[in-house]
């Protein structure tokens, strides 16, 4: 595609040089330039892509986005805003690829990566070849990627959903996150559905208020619907947790047919006589398609929720009650979402991504329900991010623990102990026992002791890596997985 014809998608635009220019591809990475891909120049928080041009150049770059015209000797499409560009260019360039698939995206602070397999999974058993995008993987045909964000820059989401189209993708669903929405990584995408889990406090480093992030958070469902259909096929659905305060805003803002799920809240699509133990979950589904008694393998209320939301959305594509409650019973466990590490040991050992106060109340709350001995949690903080949850999230984790292993998460370039001493405010907070508790910022060492230390009918979560396979210290990512780790551990212990 020549230069020329690519900087049709944006209407003001100045091309600086050969405006014939051949492009074979487009990059935001100047370290992943090959020749004759077309370089953007994006000004970031830390860094500005404008610095990279000249290695962008060097590695056979053929063109450049810029701001600004650059002193350097080749083609140049000047824009206004260069993330803008970004994003409309790389539709352009890939053919608008996600109005080929069903594209449903799926939002809030906790439940993503769950809500997605869940989906997945029932779309699949109905014989759709589908595409996943998230915080653990990328799949494209049978073939599973390593994501490093949980939402991709827009022309990598762009290449990724072309490579889902030449395979005959029928569905995509992914993860959008706050950033990515905020940041304009999905501009221009055209979503089918979008799904709202929950709203509660994470990411204030970035979004520095509440208001702001659920603001964020709302840009999904404000791009949906704005144009009606007489095809039920090219509908568009907003599906919102009923029980979560921000659904009523993101109602307002969006144009698309709502949908409603939820626990407390009257909704469309309702659980009720929810039991939970240790082995699972059970509920009654009240919805607008029928009543229906579903027994899942996974644990706790918060997948609960999770479940209604992937039921809602499948419901919307037609699916039936009973084909969807085969899908979500069929599934034993999501990586890292209170996956049990079992060696035949008489305590349970539960690894968990949870990482927020919303998402250990929800995890903790649950092993509560059923734990017939003491809960034993191992947890800690994110360096380099929000440090107000940080209290929070001790008190949360001390109101329902017996003992407490307060450790490292990925300390980033923080000083590990500092971490753990803004935790432990939380924990005065609520009176927590001095002697219940151990401040040990090697997460191994924490681990090695919490499992050496439980009794029979005993309850360990460990929390906030989940399905993470290293731990980030100094910027350097050591290999590290808690179920692992907890697996040596027992092992160990019963030698």
């Amino acid at each position: 595609m020549k230069l020329q014809e690519l900087a049709s998608a944006l209407l003001i635009t100045h091309i600086h040089g050969n405006a014939d220019t051949e492009i074979t591809g487009i990059e935001a990475d100047s370290r992943k330039i090959k020749p004759g891909d077309l370089f953007l120049c994006i000004p970031g928080l830390t860094v500005d892509g404008h610095d990279y041009a000249p290695k962008a150049i060097a590695l056979g770059a053929s063109a450049l986005v810029t701001e600004r015209v650059l002193d350097l000797a080749v083609p140049q499409l000047v824009v206004k805003d260069a993330r803008y560009a970004m994003a409309a260019l790389s539709a352009h360039f890939y053919g608008y690829p996600s109005k080929e698939l069903k594209l449903i995206g799926i939002t809030g602070t906790n439940g993503k990566t769950t809500s997605t397999y869940l989906l997945e999974q029932i779309l699949r058993d109905q014989g759709f070849t589908t595409g996943l995008m998230g915080t653990i993987q990328m799949k494209i045909g049978d073939a599973y990627f390593e994501m490093e964000r949980t939402t991709q820059e827009s022309v990598d989401l762009q290449r990724s959903f072309r490579s889902m189209c030449e395979v005959g993708t029928d569905y995509c669903i992914m993860e959008v996150s706050s950033h990515a929405l905020e940041l304009g990584r999905v501009k221009g995408i055209h979503f089918h559905s979008g799904i709202f889990t929950n709203l509660s406090q994470d990411h204030l480093d970035y979004h520095k208020t509440m208001e702001a992030y659920a603001a964020a958070k709302g840009l999904l469902f404000s791009r949906l619907g704005n144009g009606f259909s007489g095809n039920s096929k090219d509908r568009q659905y907003a599906i919102l947790n009923a029980d979560d305060a921000a659904s009523a805003t993101f109602e307002r803002l969006t144009s698309a047919q709502v949908i409603t799920y939820g626990i407390e809240q009257p909704c469309d699509v309702r659980a009720t006589d929810i039991r939970i133990t240790a082995k699972g979950t059970a509920f009654k589904l009240v919805s607008f398609a029928g009543e229906m008694f579903f027994r899942m393998k996974l644990v706790g209320k918060f997948n609960v929720y999770n479940a209604l939301g992937s039921i809602a959305a499948a419901l919307a594509e037609g699916i039936s009650l009973e084909a969807i409650r085969e899908s979500l019973e069929s599934i034993a466990v999501v990586d890292g979402r209170m996956e049990v590490v079992d060696e035949g040991q008489d305590y349970l050992v539960l690894v968990d991504y949870a990482h927020t106060p919303d998402g250990l109340e929800n995890a903790l709350s649950t092993v509560r329900e059923f734990a017939e001995g003491k809960v034993i949690t191992v947890f800690g903080c994110g360096g380099d991010r929000d440090r107000t949850k940080r209290p929070m999230m001790g008190k949360v984790t001390a109101s329902y623990s017996d003992y407490l292993y307060v450790t490292s998460d990925n300390p980033r370039t923080e000083n590990p102990d500092a971490i753990l001493q803004d935790i432990v405010p939380g924990l005065a907070e609520v009176n927590y026992p001095e002697n219940n508790y151990e401040l040990i910022p090697d997460r191994k060492k924490a681990i090695q002791k919490a499992i050496d230390g439980a009794g029979p009918k005993d309850v360990i979560l460990i929390a906030g890596k989940g399905h993470e396979t290293y731990q980030d210290i100094m910027g350097v990512k050591h290999d590290f997985d808690d179920r692992l780790v907890a697996k040596a551990a027992i092992k160990g212990r019963m030698q």
